[in-house]
């Protein structure tokens, strides 16, 4: 893996949800790459605290403070805002994350677990989205660290493209995020705006334990991953630095697919 060369010095980026899993490797990467680093979180305020130390120390310029914040509630969204824009003057990125499972069949799902889902990974990400652009064109351009007016990288799923039954909810918030990201590329790239997003495929991490802890179980999904493994946090963080950075300037309105090859198919390798 290469080392760090400070892309992103000189800016502040917002992450959701960055106190444990994706969300954590994608604050750490993006802080060793120069930038101040607003590791939001909703519960385990520790936890948080630790990612934003852990970015102080390995980094050579960047700042980081630990910010609780429910991103479905709009107060809150527009208090993490304001209080970055206090410490560090502006937002230059914004990497909405957050987000959580509610699963059941469709037939048995209450309402409240479809809108818990909902209100989390999608009016969340509109909530983050609209403070970003927000403060962007209030601030206006700064040249000397992007050539981008702000950044946004929305954290999406396989699930925007691949159905899921028994996590209706999920996906249906996963698809709306596709749309949503290409809706404000469409929307504010002439301002130049950059919104993408990430889809991560099958990811090492807390809320899929069962899914890789034991040998089987790993067995099992690596038939879905063409590459045969599974992805880890890390894979997803150096995706979302270098959509960050200025190396993906002229990259807009894109889903970038983190899976292995999940999204091919392989149960078609056989025809099907």
């Amino acid at each position: 893996m290469q080392k760090p060369n400070e892309r992103l010095a000189g800016q502040t980026c917002i992450v959701t949800g960055a106190n444990s899993g994706i969300g954590e490797a994608v604050a750490i990467a993006i802080g060793s790459e120069g930038a101040n680093v607003i590791v939001n979180y909703i519960s385990n305020p520790e936890k948080a605290e630790e990612v934003a130390d852990k970015i102080c120390k390995e980094s050579s310029f960047g700042d980081a403070i630990a910010v609780r914040c429910d991103v479905s509630k709009e107060e809150d969204v527009e208090a993490m805002f304001k209080k970055t824009i206090d410490k560090f003057g502006t937002v230059d990125i914004c990497i909405p994350n957050a987000g959580l499972q509610q699963d059941s069949e469709l037939h048995k799902m209450s309402l409240a677990q479809w809108q818990k889902v909902i209100d989390v990974n999608l009016t969340g990400q509109f909530l983050c989205c609209r403070a970003a652009i927000t403060e962007f064109i209030r601030r206006g351009m700064r040249p000397e660290v992007s050539s981008s007016l702000g950044k946004i990288v929305q954290m999406s799923s396989v699930h925007q493209l691949i159905p899921w039954a028994g996590h209706a909810n999920y996906a249906a918030s996963k698809g709306g995020i596709d749309m949503l990201m290409q809706t404000i590329c469409q929307e504010y790239a002439p301002y130049k705006v950059r919104c993408n997003s990430i889809a991560p495929g099958a990811i090492k991490t807390s809320i899929n334990r069962q899914a890789w802890e034991t040998q089987e179980a790993l067995e099992k999904l690596n038939e879905l991953i063409p590459y045969k493994r599974i992805g880890t946090p890390e894979d997803i963080g150096s995706a979302a630095v270098w959509l960050a950075s200025d190396e993906s300037e002229y990259i807009n309105g894109s889903t970038i697919f983190v899976d292995g090859g999940m999204t091919c198919y392989p149960g078609f390798t056989e025809n099907g």
